[in-house]
Formats: C-alpha cells, sequence, structure tokens
C-alpha cells in the first residue's frame, strides 16, 4: 500500500471512531472473565501501565491502583468518554505512531484488539518501535487482534465477514484493490467503514523481530469456545 493511501485511511479510521464513539463505547462496557483473567495474568502490584488504543477506558477498572493507569487513544471523542467515565484516569489523544511519554516510562503496553486498524507494514513497524522505545528493559507488550482467518470465520459461521474476505481477495487479484492483500473494510451500522488487517501469527511474529522485540508466548484466545482473537506477548531487550 502506497504511503499517502495508508494515511488517508489512517485519518478516516480517527474519523469513524469519532463518528460512532457514542455507540461503540456502549457495545464495550462488558469484560468477559475469560479475558480479564488472562488480562490479569500480566498485571503485578506497583507497575506502570499503558492501554494504547483505550477506547472507553473501560480496562483501567482490572488495575488496584489507578494512579498507574495509563490511557491513550486517537478519538477525541472516545477520550472524553474515558474521562467522563474515570475522572482519575490518565488519559491522552494521540497519533496512533507516538506515545507522549519517555523512554523506559512503562512496565508493561496492553494493545488489545487495536494493531489490525493500522495500514501498511511501514505503519505498524513504527506502533510498534515506538512501543519498544517506551517500555523498561524487559517490559512486556501484550498485543491482540481479530482473528479473521478463513477457517475462523467459517467454523463460527460469520459468513457476513467471509464474504467481505473473499470480495477484498479477488478484486486485489484482478488488479481492482489499492489495499493489501488481506486488508478489507467493515461497516459500522451503515455510518462507516472501518478498515481492517487481517492478520495471522506467522506475520505478527515477523513484524514484532523486525521491530526489537523478543516472543514470550503466542496463540489464540477463546470466549464462547471461539476463537476470537490472536495474541502476542512480547518483551523488549
Amino acid at each position: 500500500m502506497n504511503e499517502k493511501l495508508a494515511k488517508q485511511i489512517l485519518k478516516e479510521n480517527q474519523k469513524n471512531y469519532n463518528l460512532i464513539a457514542e455507540e461503540f463505547s456502549q457495545t464495550r462496557n462488558f469484560i468477559s472473565n475469560n479475558f480479564k483473567n488472562w488480562i490479569k495474568n500480566y498485571i503485578a502490584e506497583g507497575e506502570k501501565i499503558l492501554d494504547w488504543g483505550c477506547g472507553n477506558g473501560r480496562f483501567c477498572e482490572l488495575f488496584s491502583n489507578n494512579n498507574n493507569y495509563y490511557g491513550i487513544d486517537f478519538s477525541e471523542k472516545m477520550i472524553a468518554i474515558a474521562q467522563d467515565k474515570y475522572p482519575f484516569g490518565n488519559f491522552k489523544t494521540c497519533l496512533p505512531t507516538i506515545i507522549p511519554y519517555p523512554n523506559d516510562f512503562f512496565d508493561k503496553i496492553f494493545s488489545l484488539a487495536v494493531f489490525h486498524h493500522l495500514p501498511s507494514k511501514k505503519i505498524r513497524i513504527q506502533f510498534l518501535k515506538e512501543a519498544h522505545r517506551v517500555l523498561k528493559p524487559n517490559g512486556l507488550l501484550i498485543l491482540t487482534v481479530w482473528n479473521m482467518s478463513f477457517k475462523q470465520l467459517i467454523q463460527s459461521r460469520n459468513f457476513k465477514r467471509l464474504k467481505l474476505r473473499l470480495k477484498f481477495f479477488f478484486l486485489k487479484l484482478i488488479g481492482k484493490n489499492p489495499l493489501d492483500f488481506n486488508d478489507i473494510f467493515i461497516p459500522w451500522n451503515n455510518k462507516c467503514q472501518r478498515y481492517i488487517h487481517c492478520f495471522t501469527l506467522k506475520e505478527l511474529e515477523k513484524l514484532s523481530k523486525q521491530a526489537g522485540f523478543k516472543i514470550i508466548d503466542k496463540g489464540v484466545l477463546k470466549e464462547n469456545q471461539k476463537e476470537s482473537n490472536l495474541f502476542i506477548i512480547l518483551q523488549k531487550i
């Protein structure tokens, strides 16, 4: 994908999340017990935690010392919602490739269901390198993306998204799709189209190594017996 198109998509994603902020926040008020317990495996008392792409700040509730929780997002309206819900939180708006904190500042960074919104390899590497910069030595980046593999979409009977994947794939094959392979747009209630890159674990591994991380763990998260997210745990070395 050329750089001009990638920047345009990034701006559109920001605009769209501002547009749907209230609706989107209402769908993100619940954290399943499985996901909650998985997150808590990576939380220790007294650590500084960054929630990168925090949305409405709902994960703030999982931390006993809220002063050590920091949330950033590129949507001004999502940050406004987070600040209203959690007035004690440390929330900031910023670009997806810039973290407004100094080097070696955080013990852990959580980026949950955010990375797949970033268009182009160049921007993804910038994102990962920025995470590497602000992590303390041996700090961890806990990253998840949607599992949008053909196998998962068929098993979950999510035929709408399966059709979208096939559509964008074949348009790319015949030269009528300027996006990269495995890029799609998913509609939100007929209001906007959200850009998504459909990752594989191998692709996540490759990008992570290029950004200087050591891979600690990787796999598929399950919720309600469905393989809903891919995850990778990365360490700054």
